[in-house]
Parts: structure tokens; C-alpha cells; sequence
């Protein structure tokens, strides 16, 4: 089961994500800043409080989205070898 291990906040709401099984990416939480909970996110002081907990993303209002959801739609980096 893939997991969430790190998570760092960027520009334009934007998190650095990092998947328990190595690959990395960046996932846009744009499309969200208009759904419900989410649209606390717009603050962008309070995005930045984002944590990996419970194998996902979290905010301290007990917004969340699930490994899945990040594993599919994050954009992966390219990494250089």
C-alpha cells in the first residue's frame, strides 16, 4: 500500500509530495480551493500547515485527501541519475 512519507507546501498551492515507494511529485491542490473544506486552504499561512499523517495529507481542520488520490493525480518529477 503506497503511503504518504513526506509532504512540503510550494508556490501557487502547490504540494512536493514524496510516495513511500520512492517516486516523487508535485500535486495541485488548485482544483480543490472551491469544494467545501478545502476552501480554507486559500489561506495561504493555514496551506502551509500541511502534514503526511495516516499515510496522506492533512491540515490541522481535519482536511485530508488519501494516498490514492495523491498517487494519481501528482504530476511526477523527472529525477537525474
Amino acid at each position: 500500500m503506497i503511503r504518504v512519507e513526506a509532504v512540503e507546501p510550494i508556490e501557487n498551492y502547490q504540494l512536493k509530495v514524496r510516495l513511500s515507494d520512492g517516486r516523487q511529485g508535485i500535486f495541485d491542490m488548485k482544483p480543490y480551493l472551491e469544494i467545501g473544506v478545502f476552501q480554507e486552504l486559500k489561506d495561504t499561512t493555514y496551506f502551509r500547515r500541511v502534514q503526511a499523517a495516516f499515510g496522506g495529507v492533512v491540515w490541522p481542520h481535519e482536511q485530508d485527501l488519501s494516498p490514492e488520490t495523491i498517487e494519481c493525480k501528482m504530476r511526477q518529477e523527472v529525477l537525474s541519475v
